[in-house]
């Protein structure tokens, strides 16, 4: 196994070459494997050719939408995803957020803050995915609900057509959570708490976020959930019949 088989890759997108250098610079220094990318087009490139183990992504690239980006990256691949990007819009952090990046940072940045928030979302997936395997009560667990099936060990998700539907780690994470509790109502910090391996911070909201973007893949009307219900001032509940298969 060659030393770059050990190395974690990270894509850098990014129209600024200078960014794309100061990022460059810092992750090999640290040891990473990096790419580069100056638009969408280019990074669906890389992402076919090369095994990425997280995206950072300008918000902005050219005349170009991010966030576009992000969401067709999403729809294809559950790679981490940290936005860095010089708008500092509330709005568009909670977008992105929503979309699925895992973390933003703002520019200007520290390179030392970047290389930690990189390490904290490497160590957040790889820990999310060992706990979620650990959990499960048996090799072959499997769940039924209003039609959707749920392979727990394979990490797969099937729609009520029989049709394969993708999910990130952390959407699986969270359903899986609902699945082994139905019926019980969790609150923010219920949650947070079990969905081990999240590096979650005081007051953070991206909890609802998260249940927001499994809603959209869960739910025919996303904005009147049938499944995971909103208990006002305390959680969420999963509404939907569970069994064991």
């Amino acid at each position: 196994m060659s030393m770059q088989d050990d190395q974690q890759t990270i894509l850098i997108v990014d129209d600024e070459p200078q960014v794309r250098e100061l990022l460059r610079t810092g992750l090999e220094a640290e040891g990473f494997h990096v790419l580069e990318a100056a638009d969408s087009r280019q990074a669906m490139e890389q992402v076919g050719r090369q095994n990425v183990s997280l995206i950072t992504l300008d918000l902005k690239l050219g005349g170009e939408d991010g966030l576009k980006f992000a969401r067709e990256l999403r729809m294809a691949r559950n790679t981490p995803i940290i936005m860095i990007t010089g708008k500092g819009d509330a709005i568009d952090r909670i977008v992105g957020l929503e979309l699925g990046a895992d973390d933003y940072i703002p520019k200007p940045f520290l390179m030392r803050e970047v290389v930690a928030r990189i390490r904290a979302v490497l160590r957040r997936y790889v820990s999310s995915a060992t706990h979620a395997s650990a959990g499960a009560d048996s090799a072959d667990e499997r769940f039924a609900f209003d039609g959707w099936t749920v392979d727990i060990a394979r990490r797969e998700v099937h729609d009520p057509a029989g049709e394969r539907r993708d999910l990130t780690t952390a959407e699986f994470n969270l359903l899986a959570v609902f699945l082994h509790k139905p019926g019980r109502v969790l609150s923010r910090d219920d949650l947070m708490d079990l969905l081990k391996g999240h590096e979650w911070t005081p007051m953070d909201r991206s909890i609802d976020a998260l249940v927001a973007r499994l809603r959209k893949k869960l739910e025919p009307e996303s904005e009147r959930p049938m499944l995971v219900k909103t208990v006002r001032g305390v959680g969420y509940v999963f509404a939907g019949s569970v069994k064991r298969l």
